[in-house]
């Protein structure tokens, strides 16, 4: 049996959100898009997923403030191949929240959670994906052509 692949008006793939979350555990790092001061912010975090929720870890600062808040958020992640111009990206929005003290002890025995920055007595924080959104540039071979595109 093979799947019908679904292309947006541009020719990247759509992916289910079954491949968004299986290529997210693919690849170590992320971006953070929330808001700070107002405007938007890109923070580069290491993360791991946690069933369908991104965890990573943070120290004190504004990160941490829009976890407090429950600030929505994006995150994004990708893998690009240069040389043969393939890859994908994945977007997820959702509520950023503060993992609770007895949780966060549970998820760093089970994940392999390692921040990249030394950082003492790290909080977790998590994004609870509430939409995931998901785009493959596949190899030219296997694009459609312009009418056979879907919406």
């Amino acid at each position: 049996m093979t799947t019908q692949l679904h292309f947006d008006r541009t020719r990247l793939q759509i992916l289910s959100k079954g491949d968004c979350l299986r290529l997210l555990g693919t690849v170590p790092l992320g971006r953070l898009v929330y808001t700070y001061g107002g405007l938007p912010a890109v923070r580069l975090v290491n993360f791991v997923l946690d069933d369908d929720t991104i965890v990573f870890s943070t120290g004190p600062g504004d990160k941490l403030r829009a976890a407090e808040r429950g600030d929505v958020v994006a995150f994004e992640a990708d893998d690009v191949d240069l040389e043969r111009h393939v890859g994908w990206t994945v977007t997820a929005i959702g509520h950023l929240s503060v993992v609770t003290a007895d949780e966060a002890a549970a998820l760093r025995s089970t994940l392999p959670l390692h921040s990249w920055l030394p950082m003492d007595d790290p909080d977790l924080v998590r994004v609870g994906i509430e939409s995931l959104q998901g785009r493959r540039l596949v190899p030219w071979g296997q694009r459609p052509r312009a009418s056979l595109q879907t919406p």
